[in-house]
């Protein structure tokens, strides 16, 4: 899967910068931004050029024979919240279960401009004890950047600082979509779109 990955990537055009340590085998992965179907396809190709495994939650009414075999092979996990946990600690309870987990979430949660990015991610990373990892496509460069570890000290808007730096200048292919504070301020112009091929 690996040099499937990478031969892909190069036939696109694209490239990686930055890796992960091997000596974590828990993470949490943001992935930014989410503006396009292509952001996910692209973005397990650039963590899988690299040697990482990645798992994401899947719906688990989806897993159902015999595609749920498929989902699992390529890292898809069936969430079960057990006794009405929430999602946070239902992931962060996933992390304590699994020796090792590399979860991939988009805090934006949709393709669709987002206000705001949703904090579940950070504070399962804080009740889980795990470090967070901050990667983004540049459509601009034709880029997959992996960031250094961001370890939550539990001050989300301390941290936030962290990652808002590490995705300043990163564009989106789709960027009047991608917000990249917590609280979007700047209004964009009607007819300002710059889709990024």
């Amino acid at each position: 899967m690996r040099k499937l990955s990478k031969w892909l990537l190069n036939l696109w055009g694209w490239k990686t910068v930055g890796e992960v340590p091997e000596e974590h085998k828990k993470l949490l992965i943001v992935e930014a931004p989410h503006t396009s179907n292509w952001d996910y396809l692209l973005g397990m190709l650039a963590i899988t050029s690299i040697g990482v495994k990645v798992n994401v939650i899947i719906k688990k009414e989806l897993f159902f024979w015999p595609l749920g075999l498929l989902l699992k092979k390529i890292g898809g996990i069936s969430l079960d919240r057990k006794g009405n946990l929430n999602k946070v600690d239902a992931l962060a309870n996933l992390f304590k279960e699994k020796d090792e987990l590399n979860l991939a979430i988009t805090p934006e949660d949709t393709r669709s401009l987002s206000t705001k990015w949703k904090k579940g991610y950070y504070y399962i990373a804080v009740k889980a004890g795990v470090p967070i990892l901050l990667t983004a496509l540049d459509y601009k460069q034709k880029t997959g950047i992996f960031g250094k570890l961001l370890f939550p000290t539990g001050n989300y808007d301390e941290d936030l600082k962290k990652i808002e730096s590490f995705y300043k200048g990163v564009v989106a292919k789709y960027p009047e979509k991608f917000n990249l504070s917590a609280q979007y301020t700047e209004k964009k112009e009607p007819g300002k779109s710059q889709n990024i091929s």
